[in-house]
């Protein structure tokens, strides 16, 4: 999304315009992560929210999921998206481009085919990949991409690293009717988010029949005659694991190792293409990158490749150095119930020099939780101390994502608690429950 962006930006400002991808057109979002994700994310839902129910007025009988329909509900949107991206480009007059391509020199793109395109300019956005496992079998394993195109569910699925893929993918599977058991080598999973939340969505996750397994690294990953089997280490002493399906889960790295940037002049980190704040390379000044692909504080999100995509571009057009603005970007993972974070946790405020306050609340007896069954949810929010300016706000509850929407604009705005409690909401709703929780 950040290529699309920055390309349609240029183009528009009249400079002629390549965008080139050895993928269908779409990006990774559209088609290989956030939004068909969150499509099948909708029937595990909906299992839940009928199982909530169960003495309050619903019986959910026989209600399931069925996998091959609800993955053709999936490609009823995905199977669109790549026509429409590149016949929108086309339109915008930017010729679109296909196949693997690799710099020959500061001002060359060379496809595997031989073919060459020059550019004065080149913007640097080609996402990221799932990072390399160094254990016996790793090949063994399926990635995002190929548990999003799975035509039918296995029965029993081992979900590798504790973030937010192996998270998302077990509580969707889970409600489809497998058994999950999720393996973390560390001590608590989703590092980025509040601990104390972390723990709340541990409880809710096991609560869904879901095996989370921390401190268990993974050793090895093997075939045998009808399953996989899972060496895995606990405490320095091995133990096996049998599964039907392998996911990788665990992380993800800049996908730039084939385009040998060497070539260009192009220095990089392991975090991406080193950039100035303002999105230009710092040693080939010709060259821009934004999003996952590039080392830059933003966290590594479709919203975020977006507004890089498009800071870069006007930077490009008008030899600028403006650098984007990440205050105030929410960050989510679509568990069900979903954990949400806003700017910064307790400890990194502190670390920054604030003088803190810590609002807690928990909200599962509140109203909008008891009118749909649901056991978990709370809130903490990071306020400058005497001032109720929002350092950071975490939340674990339905519809919270849409909360930290609200929250993330008057942060930007550099709005306080008590500017937000002025917000007159429809009653009831999730956003009526915002003044409450700040």
């Amino acid at each position: 999304m950040a290529g699309v962006n920055a390309a349609r930006k240029c183009a528009s400002n009249g400079w002629e315009v390549s965008i080139v991808d050895a993928l269908p057109y779409g990006g990774t979002c559209a088609l290989r992560g956030c939004d068909p994700k969150k499509m099948l994310r909708r029937g595990a839902e909906i299992v839940d929210a009928a199982r909530l129910m169960t003495g309050k007025g619903i019986d959910p009988g026989d209600l399931k999921i069925d996998w091959p329909d609800l993955m053709a509900h999936k490609r009823s949107f995905t199977e669109t998206v790549p026509d429409k991206m590149e016949s929108g480009l086309k339109k915008a007059g930017v010729e679109t481009l296909h196949g693997k391509v690799r710099f020959a020199n500061d001002t060359t793109l060379e496809f595997e085919d031989g073919r060459r395109v020059e550019a004065r300019r080149f913007f640097i956005a080609t996402g990221a990949k799932p990072r390399p496992l160094d254990v016996p079998g790793a090949d063994l394993m399926v990635d995002s991409t190929e548990f999003l195109e799975l035509p039918e569910l296995p029965r029993r699925i081992v979900l590798v690293g504790g973030g937010y893929v192996s998270f998302e993918f077990a509580h969707i599977a889970a409600r489809a009717g497998a058994a999950v058991t999720i393996i973390d080598r560390g001590e608590r999973p989703l590092k980025a988010f509040d601990p104390d939340l972390v723990d709340l969505l541990l409880e809710r996750t096991r609560a869904a029949g879901i095996d989370v397994q921390l401190r268990t690294g993974l050793v090895s990953v093997s075939r045998g005659s009808t399953a996989y089997d899972i060496r895995v280490e606990t405490d320095n002493r091995e133990r096996s694991l049998a599964c039907d399906l392998v996911v990788h889960g665990a992380g993800r790295i800049p996908a730039i190792d084939d385009l040998d940037l060497g070539a260009a002049g192009i220095d990089r980190t392991e975090k991406g293409v080193k950039v100035h704040p303002h999105l230009q390379s710092i040693s080939a000044s010709h060259v821009y990158a934004a999003g996952d692909a590039a080392d830059t504080p933003g966290a590594p999100l479709t919203p975020v490749a977006v507004f890089e995509g498009k800071v870069a571009a006007s930077n490009m057009l008008k030899g600028e150095t403006t650098a984007p603005d990440y205050t105030g970007v929410p960050s989510a993972v679509f568990t069900i119930p979903e954990l949400v974070r806003v700017g910064s946790l307790e400890a990194e405020a502190k670390e920054q020099g604030y003088d803190i306050e810590v609002n807690w609340t928990d909200a599962s007896g509140w109203y909008s939780q008891k009118r749909i069954g649901e056991t978990h949810a709370a809130a903490k929010f990071v306020y400058q101390a005497g001032t109720g300016r929002i350092l950071g706000a975490h939340l674990f509850g339905p519809e919270y994502a849409e909360l930290a929407n609200i929250i993330g604009l008057a942060m930007r705005l550099d709005l306080t608690a008590k500017d937000l409690k002025k917000m007159v909401s429809a009653y009831p709703s999730t956003g009526s429950d915002l003044g409450s929780l700040l």
